[in-house]
């Protein structure tokens, strides 16, 4: 990704040190986080200094290089395992680096190879899901689930940069994404940075502008893929995808094979983590001095409930684009790798 004109991925490995960028601190500042051990990349994930399947995943890996360094792999992969538990990246990335470590091998090229892996599903992906935009369309996205989200190009928004880069007439509906915001924060930074048109809405305004004719294509990512079809996303994706199917919109969700959960029957399977109440009951953003505080906009004795997923029933998903292709929810069991 091009971040005021330099080149980044959103996490990569310098010495035993994993460096990833910020995502707290976004669109506002930007700056890079370094973890030395995998307690502290355990708890960069945890606290979403990084977030995003993919991204989640690599940063996993990374720390797995970590935990083999210091020679506690399995306290690493415990660590780890526990840090979010709905993006199924994170466990696909352990198992990977499981299945290659052995103590001839730098336990660094293990996670760059994963890493590089994950870009290059997220690109195919682009390539793919491209060929569903038409020009002049108006598309609409939840969350982000650009190349923040992963570790370079994205998922939904990969198929929205290619098309941009070939000359493509486009413009992004941007969901703000409460509470945490990703969507007016992180979606609408890689817009800006580039240079693709767009427009941040409230996430109640998606079925309003739906309804008016003025959506053609929905596009979000996904944390976890169900056997089924069903996907578990950023809380609000399933109220979008009922509005998109009310108002007969192809609603399309952009993942990796390292998202899909082959040992998860349903989305009823999936785990869905709940978070703090207080992203809920408080706002963060940039006062007047230019610092970033976060301000209460709810009665102090308020209480709130903030799961952070919601699961969107296989009905209503047009397709699932892959790098390998894009697919009907209902072909993902076929899909299953053979058991040896």
């Amino acid at each position: 990704m091009k971040i005021n004109g330099k080149s980044y991925r959103s996490v990569w490995m310098e010495g035993r040190n994993v460096v990833m960028i910020d995502q707290r601190k976004l669109p506002h500042r930007f700056e890079l986080f370094t973890c030395s051990t995998y307690e502290e990349t355990a708890r960069a994930i945890k606290d979403m200094v990084i977030r995003g399947a993919p991204a989640i995943g690599a940063a996993a890996c990374y720390g797995m290089a970590q935990g083999a360094l210091a020679g506690e792999l399995e306290k690493a992969a415990k660590t780890l395992s526990a840090a979010r538990p709905t993006a199924y990246d994170l466990f696909d990335a352990i198992e990977f680096f499981k299945k290659s470590y052995t103590t001839k091998k730098d336990p660094r090229e293990i996670a760059d190879s994963y890493a590089d892996a994950s870009a290059e599903r997220c690109r195919k992906i682009g390539e793919i899901g491209e060929k569903l935009i038409k020009n002049n369309s108006h598309i609409l996205t939840h969350c982000n689930a650009g190349a923040l989200a992963c570790v370079d190009y994205g998922t939904a928004l990969a198929p929205i940069r290619l098309a941009h880069s070939k000359g493509t007439k486009i413009s992004v509906w941007v969901d703000e994404t409460r509470p945490r915001c990703q969507g007016a924060k992180l979606t609408a930074f890689e817009m800006v940075q580039e240079g693709i048109p767009h427009t941040v809405i409230a996430d109640n305004a998606a079925g309003h502008f739906m309804q008016r004719g003025e959506v053609d294509l929905c596009i979000v990512g996904t944390d976890r893929v169900a056997l089924n079809g069903d996907i578990a996303n950023k809380i609000g994706t399933y109220e979008k995808a009922v509005l998109a199917k009310e108002n007969r919109i192809p609603f399309y969700v952009a993942a990796p094979f390292s998202t899909i959960d082959f040992n998860c029957k349903s989305g009823k399977d999936i785990p869905v983590e709940e978070r703090s109440e207080g992203e809920v009951l408080s706002a963060e953003g940039l006062n007047g001095a230019g610092k970033i505080e976060a301000v209460r906009i709810a009665p102090l004795s308020a209480k709130a409930r903030n799961p952070g997923f919601d699961v969107t029933p296989a009905r209503y998903i047009t397709g699932i684009i892959t790098e390998r292709g894009i697919f009907k929810p209902g072909e993902i069991k076929k899909l299953r790798p053979k058991r040896k």
